[in-house]
């Protein structure tokens, strides 16, 4: 163990005596419920719990609950009460047995949305374009990092080896902290999202998981969800879980949350004539879509998206076969074979996925 994961206060804590007071036998007809909603970053995700006395079937059987605004960027002191709104309901891989997470919305007193609740338009859009089928499945890298701020496994005063033996490694030499990963796995497999699969990133501490394929709104909720249970696991292990799309400055690939999309149409024999019109249509809107893929407007992106490790210029607009250099790739099976779907490799890895999926369709579906 590193020395400043040995700082970590929860690195220092026994894990195992919790074991002695998790193993109490829960009341009869009692659970436990994380409420858990994004904060007023846009990116980051806060969570409470509280006691219930049933077992709900449906998000719409949980009560309303409400929260300190002015301490989540959301609202004034004065008047500080957000709402909750339960949208969906995940198993509790921590506290297994019958307890839950619930994402929620987020609401001002007067009932409108907080400016971080991307998923209540994002929802009408999905509704919008139901018949369409609309598949995602975002790709998401993130960064391990150790307590003082520095990728986890990088020598303190000076850098790992260049770029090259990390990607899908394997070994100590070449990977760091599995451990998270394989967790969060199970974690998400248990919960009930949709994750697909995992692999280690170019640069050391880096890595990716898979969520998808999702119909509409629920890769907005899977991915969310999915987030929470990264940034849970990872302060079990005193270890930092970052979504910043460019953690280290120079010679290093920055973070991303390819987003791959296809419609009814397109997973469908000839679908690759659905495929180039969609794109065509994203030509025309380059500059909306690239202040919808970061938290703060494009500014998080114009980091990443040099034309550099793997990315198109923030700047430009293009498209091509098998080139992971391009703002749309279309795999090379895709084209192969005349059917399938399509990457934008724009969406930076702390995107808000109901914000990308909101402009993709109202782009390609709803020709806005």
């Amino acid at each position: 163990m590193s020395r400043t994961l040995e700082l970590s206060p929860n690195a220092q804590i026994n894990k195992s005596l919790l074991d002695k007071y998790m193993s109490l036998p829960m009341p009869d007809g009692k659970i436990q419920a994380t409420y858990i909603w994004i904060d007023g970053t846009g990116e980051n995700v806060r969570c409470k719990d509280r006691t219930l006395d049933f077992i709900p079937q449906s998000p719409s059987e949980l009560p309303i609950w409400n929260y300190d605004g002015s301490s989540t960027y959301q609202a004034d002191g004065s008047n500080s009460d957000v709402y909750l709104h339960p949208v969906t309901i995940y198993r509790d891989p921590f506290r297994r047995g019958n307890n839950i997470l619930v994402l929620c919305e987020t609401y001002r007193h007067d009932g409108t949305p907080t400016e971080s609740n991307k998923r209540k338009s994002c929802l009408e859009v999905c509704k919008l374009t139901a018949d369409e089928h609309p598949w995602f499945g975002i790709e998401q890298e993130y960064t391990l990092l150790d307590v003082d701020g520095r990728p986890l496994g990088w020598p303190k005063n000076g850098f790992p080896g260049p770029q090259g033996p990390y990607y899908c490694g394997v070994g100590a030499d070449k990977v760091y902290a599995r451990d998270i990963v394989d967790a969060h796995y199970r974690a998400c497999l248990y919960a009930g999202v949709k994750i697909c699969g995992t692999n280690a990133e170019v640069m050391p501490a880096q890595w990716e998981y898979q969520v998808g394929p999702c119909e509409g709104i629920q890769i907005g909720d899977d991915l969310w969800m999915s987030r929470f249970l990264l940034h849970r696991v990872s302060e079990e292990f005193g270890i930092v879980a970052t979504l910043d799309p460019k953690p280290m400055q120079g010679d290093w690939n920055g973070a991303g949350a390819h987003t791959n999309v296809s419609t009814k149409a397109m997973r469908e024999v000839g679908g690759i004539a659905e495929i180039e019109k969609a794109i065509h249509k994203l030509s025309k809107h380059h500059d909306r879509h690239i202040r919808a893929y970061d938290p703060h407007g494009g500014k998080d992106n114009e980091r990443r998206l040099t034309g550099k490790h793997e990315t198109s210029s923030i700047h430009d607009f293009n498209a091509g076969v098998a080139n992971r250099g391009c703002s749309i790739r279309i795999p090379r099976g895709v084209s192969d074979q005349g059917y399938g779907y399509f990457e934008d490799r724009r969406p930076s890895s702390n995107c808000d996925p109901y914000s990308v999926a909101e402009a993709i369709l109202r782009t390609i579906s709803l020709n806005e």
